[in-house]
């Protein structure tokens, strides 16, 4: 499974203040992990650095950590990091966001703190089940800022991505996943840019795209090569955020499901699951609770939505269904814990 944008704007960092016990981001996920329980692997795209105090948000993000802490108790197994917000608070930032997710023993890809560090790692390849999954992960920018060498970022760099294909296909890798940062905020169809390098990626033998970047989810298309189908989620939308306006309050889990037999390894379903962000308030600040919106239509009365809230909820997952039109969507029975945390 994957998610798009995991964000740290200043609304959620105030909303996981938890006294003395510093942030608790844990109740962001309680509603999503028992889907993330289903999944072999789950990835998702972290769009903050772990740089340590000030914590602040946009446009320069550093969270807590115990955004780490949450996310890998939520379930999730591989986190993104090279994305255009990477270089947000320098070498130091990019090197202590590593170092944090090292400490957690959570694997993660797309930026490196030397080049000793992209050569032993990357492509990062992780065996699931007994087949061998390559992560390649890059981003179109870094909103101009740099880090100096030795740390680096991957940029979108289509000789360099063919170097690192190779490279995955050298290591023996049984499918090959391109994780791109990509695309034009707020736009959810895919730009003739991302049609014409996807369709180079999978030339070059990249089996699926992982799309991140735009906010919103884009489309989900199928491309044909060598007989075999090759899966584009051109991006994944917000998986938590502070952004409220229509088509960004939310997000999908993109799912991919796998066979490895005698005639290799290829998709054999795949398809989303939709996911709105509740803004929930408490006091003077707020909550955010990522909401699988099947729980919600198939038990209204789970717990107490605004009208407001609900009547957003509501269109995140008409305009979702309607621009993924023809896609296949998972659909899961809601969990009895109701009482948000």
């Amino acid at each position: 499974m994957f998610v798009g944008d995991v964000m740290g704007h200043d609304a959620q960092i105030a909303g996981a203040q938890a006294g003395d016990a510093g942030f608790d981001y844990r109740h962001n996920y309680q509603y999503i992990k028992p889907i993330l329980d289903h999944a072999d692997v789950a990835v998702a795209n972290l769009e903050v650095t772990l740089a340590g105090e000030p914590y602040k948000g946009y446009p320069r993000f550093s969270s807590p950590d115990a955004v780490a802490d949450a996310l890998k108790e939520a379930g999730f197994d591989v986190l993104l990091t090279a994305n255009n917000h990477a270089c947000d608070r320098g070498e130091d930032g990019l090197t202590r966001t590593l170092r944090v997710l090292d400490e957690r023993r959570i694997v993660h890809t797309g930026t490196f703190a030397d080049p000793a560090d992209r050569e032993q790692n990357y492509p990062k390849i992780v065996d699931v089940n007994g087949v061998r999954l390559a992560f390649l992960n890059a981003t179109y920018g870094t909103n101009m800022l740099k880090v100096s060498t030795p740390t680096s970022v991957n940029y979108l760099d289509e000789k360099q991505l063919e170097a690192d294909v190779a490279k995955a296909r050298d290591a023996k890798a049984d499918f090959i996943l391109a994780a791109l940062h990509w695309g034009v905020e707020y736009e959810r169809g895919a730009r003739k840019s991302q049609k014409q390098l996807a369709r180079r990626l999978v030339r070059l033998g990249v089996d699926a795209v992982i799309g991140s970047h735009p906010h919103v989810v884009q489309e989900i298309v199928s491309l044909k090569h060598k007989k075999r189908p090759r899966v584009v989620f051109y991006s994944h939308g917000n998986f938590i955020s502070n952004q409220r306006d229509r088509y960004r309050d939310g997000g999908m889990i993109g799912h991919l499901e796998l066979v490895k037999d005698d005639k290799g390894t290829r998709p054999a379903a795949w398809g989303y699951t939709p996911t709105h962000v509740w803004k929930r308030k408490v006091g003077e600040t707020a909550r955010f609770y990522i909401l699988p919106v099947s729980f919600f239509e198939e038990a209204p009365d789970l717990f107490a939505l605004s009208p407001e809230d609900l009547a957003a909820l509501r269109q995140f997952a008409d305009d979702t269904r309607a621009h993924l039109k023809g896609v296949r969507e998972y659909r899961y029975a809601p969990i009895l814990r109701a009482e948000p945390r």
